[in-house]
């Protein structure tokens, strides 16, 4: 009986190699015990208590082997909130109060303006004009004529693959394949509608199965792999820069020229640091990213929702464009080519992530199904659009430093 092994015979057995960390939870059949003696395993043999680990609302048994292994607890972010931010959009239209997780002073602060502003002019305008996940396996042929012959082939056949890729989800939907060839190498970007789903893996198990009908119906070709970096996932990249992956949204704002007066500036004023700022020295350093600070925003909103957090790279690739108006009024927009999101699957479940999707109303599958990623982006896009707002303001108003050190320094206390 398990319950019979002591704890030190069991730390023993891992010392010796006979058990494997990761072969707690079958011993125990329970995750919630394999991870409190997990963790009391890496105690005794670091010689410290790690109390903090082990305090969480998780349910192990609920995550491990579908969203972790090797569990000893959990890392805990302070989340907090900002607004309430007007998204007018397809599918959000209302008030919404934005979560962030961050441990950086001053972002929830700076949001939390910016969404102030946003609002009183009137909402953030945001829109999703692409939609789709993609995967891009790599194949070897012989020749770059076989490789022509390949993506002809494919072509000509994309009924039949469709079929066949779509046959391994309900909600896995085929929009095309895009071919690229280098001598005799040959990807197929495959690109699927997901649903609710940020989507990774369902487009992952679907050309798994297409590849393997297309090698079967074309013998001289040979799978390198499923994935072969032309998808793109997790990269800075240009494929996904100007192509799209995930949603590609748009959110826009005139802020008017009174509002603008309050605060000290003109429109001038904050295009120009826009301009130099955001697109010149974007430009002059080669970056993905022409915007002030997307990722900041992006990275706490998937931090509290559950997203994938190594894909806040793509994601918060994009443009912030500002236009000075004729009357004074300021056009502020932001270009997310590449924002990769999900109300279903992945942390989506986790407890807290759960909580903070559901006080956004996107939790779970829309109906119909899609609509509430398609809305979660829209009011993403929108926070991000305070946030470049705030910020390039207070650039223009010269008080970044002062901003921080009101609010990102220990023992100091201040709001938005």
């Amino acid at each position: 009986m398990v319950e019979e092994i002591s704890l030190e015979d069991i730390f023993t057995k891992i010392d010796k190699g006979e058990l494997k960390l990761h072969e707690l939870d079958k011993l125990f059949n329970d995750s919630n015990k394999a991870t409190e003696v997990r963790r009391r395993y890496i105690e005794s043999r670091v010689n410290m208590k790690l109390d903090n680990v082990g305090r969480t609302v998780i349910d192990f048994n609920t995550v491990v082997g579908r969203n972790i292994e090797n569990t000893i607890g959990a890392a805990q972010v302070p989340i907090g909130i900002a607004g309430p931010l007007r998204v007018i959009g397809d599918y959000a239209n209302g008030l919404y109060y934005i979560p962030l997780a961050t441990t950086e002073g001053a972002l929830v602060a700076s949001v939390n303006r910016g969404a102030k502003i946003v609002t009183e002019a009137g909402g953030a305008r945001s829109k999703v004009i692409n939609d789709g996940m993609t995967r891009a396996p790599v194949i070897a042929v012989p020749s770059v004529i076989d490789a022509v012959e390949l993506v002809n082939w494919v072509n000509e056949h994309f009924n039949e693959v469709k079929s066949v890729a779509e046959s391994t989800s309900r909600h896995a939907k085929l929009v095309s394949i895009q071919p690229f060839i280098v001598g005799n190498n040959v990807w197929l970007r495959f690109k699927f509608t997901t649903g609710d789903a940020m989507g990774m893996n369902m487009v992952t198990i679907a050309t798994d199965k297409a590849v393997k009908y297309i090698l079967n119906h074309f013998p001289k070709a040979r799978l390198v792999a499923l994935s072969g970096n032309m998808c793109v996932d997790k990269k800075a990249n240009a494929v996904n820069f100007l192509l799209g992956r995930g949603k590609t949204v748009i959110s826009e704002i005139v802020i008017p020229r009174n509002t603008l007066e309050k605060w000290g500036v003109t429109a001038e004023d904050v295009a120009e640091v826009n301009n130099r700022k955001n697109l010149l020295g974007s430009a002059l350093a080669h970056s993905y990213g022409f915007n002030a600070h997307f990722a900041n925003i992006i990275a706490a909103i998937f931090i509290a929702t559950g997203q994938d957090v190594a894909q806040v790279v793509e994601s918060s690739m994009g443009i912030t464009w500002m236009e000075p108006l004729n009357n004074g009024d300021l056009y502020v927009s932001v270009t997310l080519p590449s924002l990769e999101v999900g109300t279903v699957g992945g942390g989506t479940g986790l407890p807290t992530q759960r909580e903070m999707l559901q006080m956004l109303g996107v939790y779970g599958s829309g109906n119909p199904p899609g609509t509430n990623a398609l809305k979660f982006a829209e009011i993403v896009a929108a926070a991000v659009l305070a946030g470049e707002v705030n910020l390039v303001l207070a650039l223009a108003r010269d008080e970044l430093a002062r901003a921080h050190e009101m609010l990102g320094r220990a023992g100091k206390r201040g709001g938005a």
